[in-house]
């Protein structure tokens, strides 16, 4: 009995998730409620436990991307397969030489005439073909068990796709060759003349986790072979699989042997032509390197390119003069950390600010929902914060009802989260207006992008001391540049100009903060 884990729901704005890591191999025996690999989505990275007891069998590797509901591996349940005697005739063959010529004869007919066809698998709810990238084996190539046979590509990924038994391979879609999901892309003979030299394997021991043997040479398919994973970092390293020595099940080369992995010293250059001139010496201490991007990078990168185009975005600015909440901070930050354990900041100021205004202008606290727009009567606030795997946006829940005690307490807990890499999915969904502060980083200005689905964020910058007009007469002031992004399907200008100027009164004249006027 084999049991399914498939993608849970995380989220109501999470579609898909990659696989991050695995914890466990395939063929391992896990537990109940054991690890098995953590899987990353734009918001956060989780842990995905065992749901029985049993044998592990890895469906998706190690950066694929998979949509929710899909399967992630199968758990062959012990119980199952202890009473299950089917698979045992497979391995006693090659473990009793005795009745080897009457357990080998019948098999060697039906394996040679057992034909696999390797179809394009299901790789997301919205995508309906792939293009055949490149081929990594050449018809008539002999392949092992989940070896890799060629890279596809989507318009959202580009994925690997590994033989699901050993034989030998023939083509049918070509390099460049357009296939709809279930379509054929190649075929694998299994068994084609792999029973003849039987006699010669070393058998694994039964009932015991192994790799699958190869019949004729007596090694694990694995020995050598490096995981999805490692074979990206080794080739963005430039070393060579049979430089690397596998420690993982049966000799694979594993994801942490590939981190490990050292080029081989330089091979000496052949010498360069009398006419080479001596000057490009010059450039050999120039060097270039490349990252991968981060799952968690390349899922932000694509929602900020959709956003950008699914909506009609726009951005007003307006300054604020930082004085009075200057002046108001000094006073009682002290008295202020004392009585309630944190200090005084900016953001709270900005966050009741924010939460009055969208009581005034609903439509920027709101979001477009197909053909209709949905309207919050509160305020959600989320806070832009740049943690270790890149930036995340948690929420303070009901921020129109904090006091500025409150607010600071929330943005000191999840700014703590957020850089030891704590917050859950929870924390990070359900916002109907973002804050992001640039400032702290220097920005004089910028044109932040809006965090989708909400409809508008507000972008604050770095305080400069400026020359403005006050009553008449040149002073020198704090002064702040906001920046409203909103869009304009929904946010007219009237709104988002009024919006901003309230924010500004607000700040300007905190007592109306105090005071609800």
């Amino acid at each position: 009995m084999a049991i399914e884990m498939k993608v849970p729901a995380v989220g109501e704005s999470i579609t898909e998730v990659t696989v991050a890591t695995w914890n466990k191999k395939e063929g391992d025996v896990v537990k109940l409620d054991e690890v098995l690999c953590e899987l990353e989505s734009d918001k956060a990275t989780f842990e995905l436990p065992a749901e029985a007891e049993g044998i592990l069998h890895i469906v998706a590797k190690e950066g694929d991307v998979l949509p929710i509901g899909a399967v992630i591996c199968t758990i062959e349940v012990v119980g199952a397969q202890a009473t299950a005697p089917a698979p045992a005739p497979a391995v006693v063959v090659a473990d009793s030489p005795a009745p080897a010529p009457v357990a080998v004869a019948p098999a060697a007919p039906a394996a040679e005439s057992k034909v696999l066809e390797v179809k394009v698998p299901p790789v997301g709810e919205s995508i309906t073909e792939v293009t055949v990238s490149v081929w990594n084996k050449k018809s008539g190539d002999t392949v092992a068990l989940d070896e890799v046979l060629c890279e596809l590509e989507s318009d959202k990924a580009t994925f690997e796709l590994p033989a699901e038994s050993a034989g030998v391979l023939q083509i049918i879609a070509e390099s460049g060759a357009v296939v709809p999901i279930g379509g054929i892309l190649a075929t694998i003979t299994v068994g084609a003349g792999a029973t003849t030299p039987q006699a010669a394997v070393t058998p694994p021991t039964p009932n015991v986790a192994v790799p699958v043997a190869d019949p004729v040479s007596g090694e694990s398919y694995a020995a050598g072979h490096p995981s999805p994973a490692a074979a990206k970092i080794l080739d963005e390293k430039g070393i060579a699989a049979s430089q690397v020595a596998g420690t993982g099940v049966g000799g694979r080369i594993t994801k942490d042997d590939a981190q490990n992995a050292q080029p081989a010293a330089p091979v000496t250059a052949t010498p360069a032509p009398a006419a080479s001139p001596a000057p490009a010496s010059a450039s050999d201490a120039r060097g270039s390197r490349r990252e991968k991007m981060s799952s968690l990078r390349k899922t932000v990168a694509r929602r900020l390119v959709a956003v950008k185009n699914e909506t009609a975005m726009l951005t007003t600015f307006n300054e604020v003069d930082m004085k009075p909440v200057m002046d108001l901070r000094s006073k009682y930050k002290d008295k202020f950390k004392e009585k309630h354990g944190v200090g005084l900041g900016f953001m709270s100021f900005f966050t009741k600010a924010v939460c009055v205004a969208l009581k005034e202008f609903p439509s920027v606290n709101a979001k477009i929902d197909g053909d209709e727009m949905v309207f919050h009567d509160f305020c959600d606030i989320s806070i832009a914060v740049s943690a270790p795997k890149g930036l995340v946006v948690p929420v303070i829940r009901n921020a129109e009802n904090l006091s500025l005690a409150g607010i600071e307490s929330e943005v000191v807990r999840l700014a703590v989260k957020a850089r030891d890499n704590k917050l859950s999915l929870e924390e990070m969904t359900g916002g109907t207006f973002t804050i992001t502060n640039g400032g702290v980083f220097g920005s004089m200005m910028s044109t932040p992008i809006i965090n989708a689905p909400q409809v508008a964020i507000l972008g604050m910058h770095n305080i400069v001391e400026r020359p403005v007009v006050v009553d008449g007469q040149i002073v020198i002031r704090p002064m702040m540049y906001l920046a409203l992004s909103y869009d304009h399907r929904i946010i007219d200008g009237r709104e988002s100009v009024s919006f901003l100027v309230r924010v500004k009164q607000l700040l300007e004249d905190p007592a109306r903060l105090l005071l609800d006027i």
